[in-house]
């Protein structure tokens, strides 16, 4: 899926934020750092009300632990140092902690070539977490972050139970008839 310039819709009143949701858009030309002011559906303070943290490095994330939401949302067991590499390749990360519990229960990254293209990777919630509005606070900021690099195609992959989450954020499947290809090795004859 692909960024496309698209209004994002607040968070239902359902959920357990009750901060004051501000829609923003999301555009296709990159912003500059002094032009917007980021708005989103869940503010920093308000997720500090409920106990939640937001980080951008990872000093204080427990690779287990990501692991072990890894896991629990269907991704396979990975190998804790092969994690740490990809973090050390990771151009953007933000994970949010749950302060109460010291531990993860959102995370979501970004690879690229730090100019034009950046592929969001690993948009996971801790299930006891889901529906609160985690994933959705993860990827605004993680997108916004992209945004303000002047990283303007955004692509990710996802599973076809979950694209609905990510339409809203402002992705489509397959614009303009782009279709993704991924190499798979072929079995030795």
């Amino acid at each position: 899926m692909l960024l496309r310039g698209v209004s994002i819709s607040p968070i239902p009143k359902s959920t357990q934020f009750r901060s004051r949701p501000c829609p923003r858009t999301v555009s296709a030309s990159a912003p500059t750092s002094s032009s917007v002011t980021p708005s989103f559906s869940i503010s920093d303070q308000s997720l500090e009300s409920k106990g939640f943290v937001i980080k951008h490095t990872t000093s204080d994330l427990d690779l287990d632990q990501l692991n072990s939401i890894f896991v629990a949302v269907g991704f396979p067991k990975r190998d804790t140092e092969k994690i740490r590499v990809a973090l050390a390749h990771t151009d953007a990360m933000l994970w949010i902690e749950d302060v109460r519990r010291s531990r993860p229960v959102a995370f979501a990254r970004a690879t690229g070539d730090g100019v034009f293209n950046s592929i969001i990777w690993d948009v996971v919630v801790d299930p006891g977490y889901q529906g609160i509005g985690l994933g959705k606070a993860v990827m605004e900021r993680l997108v916004d972050e992209l945004l303000r690099k002047g990283i303007t195609n955004i692509a990710l992959y996802s599973e076809p139970r979950v694209l609905g989450f990510y339409r809203p954020l402002g992705f489509v499947a397959d614009p303009d008839g782009i279709k993704g290809m991924v190499y798979t090795r072929r079995p030795k004859k």
